[in-house]
């Protein structure tokens, strides 16, 4: 039997257009979650160091901040034990070992770690991050530091 032509065909569009809204959100979403940084962390001078860019920083890459002061506004407190975040995300040591242990499961092989720590941060909370990093299997650990000297001393004498 042969099928009628249809003279004037439909689509429905509305299937389509829930997608795109669903991707449109899924990547909003996505990009304000892998901008989020902890604020409240001042970099040491870093001019000597490797320039990287967002085009130079491999996508898998992960970053981790470890803050010597909280978050609240100029009268800031140091913290007796420092704040370690994730996308500004309070985590714990043992946290850094799983999330990392994740991160390389899903990856298949090793990735950049970038610790972006705070000038006053005790060194010895930044080994225990790395030792985590470690323990995990990751070997490619770099910190994070700004180009320009921010010191107060430096501001000072200019």
């Amino acid at each position: 039997m042969a099928r009628k032509a249809q003279t004037n065909p439909q689509l429905d569009m509305t299937p389509m257009i829930d997608v795109v809204f669903e991707l449109i959100i899924f990547f909003v979403v996505t990009l304000t979650e892998s901008a989020r940084k902890d604020e409240s962390i001042t970099l040491a001078d870093g001019k000597h160091g490797m320039v990287i860019t967002a085009e130079t920083l491999p996508m898998e890459h992960l970053q981790i901040d470890v803050a010597a002061f909280d978050k609240k506004g100029a009268g800031r407190q140091r913290l007796k034990t420092p704040r370690i975040s994730i996308s500004d995300r309070e985590i714990s040591l043992q946290d850094v070992k799983n999330i990392v242990l994740e991160r390389k499961k899903r990856y298949g092989h090793e990735f950049p770690v970038l610790i972006r720590a705070d000038e006053r941060t005790p060194h010895e909370m930044i080994r225990h991050v790395m030792d985590q990093c470690t323990a995990a299997g990751i070997w490619k650990i770099s910190f994070t530091a700004v180009a320009e000297d921010n010191t107060s001393d430096t501001k000072k004498k200019k």
